[in-house]
């Protein structure tokens, strides 16, 4: 398991020692360390459950039961596809299969260059809008393969022209 650096388990410290008093403190923690680090590490589960007077088992159960809460890494653009009854149904596999073969990110992975994590999710409540795709946090409805070739092309190409700007 990979160790936090000193900055990052104080940033930590900082979190947990502001909200350790407020109501619901777990919840709030848990919120702002994912907004923070963009995962939960067990490191802060750890800190939360010392700070809170909860058994570690317990953070962890939360964490575990809150969908968007997550204990790994997500890439820096992330891409989930609903695999609910309706999106499934309406060729949601297909989209899956494209976004693996174009960005290189197993189903609830992120890809080896960290750029792009792929989520498969039960539902995302819009079934009407059928199949459906959440990148970046922006909803597409009605997705065919094509779209979203195109909306990862776009992200890929920008990264391109990030990592040139950079060079």
């Amino acid at each position: 398991m990979e160790r936090l650096n000193k900055s990052t388990l104080d940033l930590l410290d900082t979190i947990v020692a502001k909200h350790k008093d407020e109501p619901g403190p777990v919840i709030v923690m848990l919120h702002e360390v994912q907004d923070e680090l963009g995962y939960i590490p067990f490191e802060a589960m750890e800190k939360i459950s010392a700070a809170t007077g909860t058994s570690p088992a317990d953070v962890f159960g939360v964490v575990n039961f809150y969908a968007q809460f997550t204990t790994q890494p997500k890439g820096k653009h992330v891409i989930n596809v609903c695999l609910g009854t309706a999106c499934y149904v309406k060729g949601a596999q297909a989209l899956i299969d494209e976004v693996i073969n174009l960005t290189g990110a197993n189903v609830n992975q992120t890809s080896e260059d960290g750029i792009f994590s792929l989520d498969a999710t039960r539902c995302l409540g819009a079934c009407g809008l059928a199949p459906v795709v959440v990148i970046d946090g922006r909803v597409i409805g009605n997705a065919t393969t094509d779209k979203i070739q195109a909306e990862v092309k776009t992200l890929i190409n920008q990264e391109k022209q990030n990592a040139e700007m950079r060079a």
